[in-house]
């Protein structure tokens, strides 16, 4: 383990986390940004392909075509197809796990915390059953079938979930998904070696994917966890690294698959579990919050307030989170699981679980997930957390930092709690709309990267402007971590706004901007906004409404992307995705989309520039809509 102290770090927007890593002795993230800096410029533009083995072939002016003759705008495009493809396919693992649960739980008659949003999903999909299991049953089967059907056979729930002027629009341009395990086979199909050389035609995948992407692991994930771990509730809860309680065992999750620990969380608050830690010197278990499963659990932590502490950070607050001393296991099922953890975790003898093969780490112990051996799975992994902590706990010194973050962050926010907060109807939001009390809404979402101005700081500057301009944001993703922890989603956040919006939180007593949870939840945004379209007898593309997602950082930010662009969304990026490189990739993702879906891609790193260009974009819809 190098020694950083005194080490540059890269620029924070948490400036309370900024001065605690820049002390610590540990290499994180923060401190790598520096070394990282040089980027290759054949990368950034997306025009190096390394396909076969006459390559890598790199695109210059003087090169116009690699080896095979493939151009910039097909080997961009392709590894665009390629990477849009590989973070749908990271989100169709995540539904098709809780499906299963779901359909594993329904044959066991286990337990459903979830009636009401059971019964919802049902009325959806036009799915009934002789009581609340055979219908658990009949969605999570109706859902897996159509997850499993080829490319070649559309699947049959889309039509059920999507806002009927979109599905017209995507069945008019001919891109509905065929089964979306499939879909993500031939977009790796597609691009692969000497095969499509056309690039709108791999543009068109992108939106297919995203379509799939969407509909199933974004809204139907969190519909499908509505039903098995209870449904989202408003309340205030703390955030930040203050949330770690040192007189705890504490296991810190990471990842996107609430799903897979949920018998875990039901064992540690179990009295003779309780006891076991009590025996070890501690008062009990505690799970603290970190990535976007660590955002669910906050959604959903009215149910679970015995076991869970908060949520302490995003992706890259999570080696702060173990630099603390006081985690004692890393629980682990998906992605935003940082590699650089893995040399901390050893320094500091935390132990590793993966319960999800994708997400093995290299020094941690797999646990892989099945249903039927969920209780020894959960009865080994409280065995380790005790034994870890009777062990490193006289070791270790802590590290804490109570001053990160703060203790009234506005949490639970669905499309389902936030409708009933507003009288169980949506027409006072879109009368403040309409009045102008709310100029538009911004959907602030995805990813935290160390980039685009440094961590989180273009999330939290755009942020700031955009409240300042009376527009109400939504968040989901990581970047709702880093937004509550600089103190956004509090009540006193409302002083940040401008005059209207600011009166508004006051007399509703909530924060400019919302926190609807991890990036599965940007499924719940696409709910709203269709509920409001539908209320106003509109299509998507023509509310007061924009994306951004400001920091992106991986493939799955990409399919995301592709989901708001078939949704007909303004789409604001701080960093273009790899494919500048290609004019026809630019030219159709920036201008022609407009005509095709009603979206486009923005591209700009200046939080100031952006606030203006999405608030030019809410007032021309506006004007269209005569408000």
């Amino acid at each position: 383990m190098n020694n950083c102290h005194g080490c540059v770090t890269c620029k924070s927007a948490d400036k309370v986390l900024e001065s605690f890593i820049a002390k610590l002795p540990l290499e994180t993230s923060h401190h790598r940004v520096e070394s990282q800096k040089l980027k290759c410029s054949f990368g950034l533009q997306g025009v190096c392909c390394r396909l076969c083995a006459n390559g890598p072939c790199r695109i210059t002016p003087n090169s116009p075509q690699g080896v095979c003759g493939a151009n910039s705008d097909v080997i961009a495009v392709r590894n665009f197809l390629r990477a849009v493809a590989a973070g749908s396919g990271c989100y169709i693992h995540v539904v098709e796990n809780v499906a299963r649960i779901l359909k594993q739980t329904a044959l066991a008659k286990g337990e459903l915390r979830g009636l009401k949003a059971l019964d919802r999903l049902c009325d959806m999909l036009g799915i009934t059953g002789v009581d609340s299991y055979e219908k658990a049953l009949n969605v999570a089967e109706a859902i897996l079938t159509d997850i499993y059907r080829p490319d070649f056979e559309q699947m049959q729930l889309v039509q059920k979930l999507a806002y009927t002027p979109r599905y017209q629009n995507w069945q008019k341009l001919g891109i509905l998904p065929g089964g979306a395990k499939a879909e993500v086979f031939k977009g790796l199909v597609k691009s692969s070696t000497n095969l499509n050389s056309d690039p709108v035609d791999m543009l068109v995948d992108c939106l297919r994917l995203g379509i799939s992407t969407g509909v199933y692991g974004l809204l139907l994930t969190n519909l499908l966890n509505d039903v098995l771990l209870g449904e989202p509730k408003i309340r205030f809860a703390p955030v930040g690294l203050r949330v770690i309680d040192p007189e705890y065992i504490n296991i810190l999750i990471t990842g996107h698959q609430h799903a897979l620990f949920a018998h875990l969380q039901n064992s540690l608050m179990k009295s003779d579990v309780i006891k076991q830690a009590n025996d070890a010197g501690a008062k009990g278990f505690r799970l603290v919050g970190c990535t976007c499963v660590g955002q669910d659990l906050q959604l959903r932590g009215v149910h679970y307030s015995e076991i869970f502490g908060g949520h302490a950070g995003n992706n890259y607050a999570s080696e702060a989170i173990l630099a603390t001393g006081a985690i004692d296991v890393v629980l682990s099922e998906f992605n935003c699981t940082l590699p650089g953890i893995e040399s901390i975790c050893e320094t500091l003898e935390i132990k590793q679980i993966c319960l999800d093969d994708v997400a093995k780490k290299a020094n941690a112990e797999l646990k892989q997930f099945v249903f039927d051996e969920k209780e020894r799975i959960s009865d080994e992994i409280i065995a380790t957390a005790l034994e870890t902590y009777r062990v490193r706990r006289t070791k270790v010194t802590l590290n804490l930092l109570k001053t990160h973050g703060n203790d009234n962050t506005l949490t639970g926010v669905s499309e389902g709690s936030l409708k009933e907060f507003l009288g169980d109807s949506w027409t006072p939001l879109v009368e403040l709309i309409a009045s102008g009390q709310i100029k538009g809404i911004a959907a602030v979402v995805g990813c935290s990267n160390l980039m685009t101005g440094g961590y989180d700081v273009l999330t939290v500057e755009l942020t700031k402007e955009l409240i300042a301009k009376d527009i109400l944001v939504l968040t989901a993703g990581c970047s709702s971590g880093g937004l509550e922890n600089c103190n956004l989603m509090t009540p006193q956040a409302a002083e940040l706004a401008g005059p209207k919006l600011r009166a508004v939180c006051e007399k509703l007593g909530i924060p400019p901007v919302l926190n609807f949870g991890p990036c599965l939840a940007i499924g719940r945004l696409e709910s709203v906004a269709v509920e409001l379209a539908r209320l106003l007898n509109i299509d998507l593309p023509d509310l007061p409404l924009v994306l951004s997602a400001p920091q992106w950082l991986e493939e799955q930010a990409l399919a995301d992307g592709a989901f708001g662009l078939a949704l007909g969304l303004p789409l604001h990026l701080g960093l273009p995705p790899f494919i500048a490189g290609s004019k026809v990739a630019v030219k159709v993702l920036t201008e022609d989309m407009m005509q095709l879906t009603g979206g486009r891609v923005i591209i700009n790193s200046d939080a100031k520039e952006t606030a203006n260009i999405l608030e030019n974009i809410i007032m021309e819809k506006r004007k269209a809509l005569n408000i």
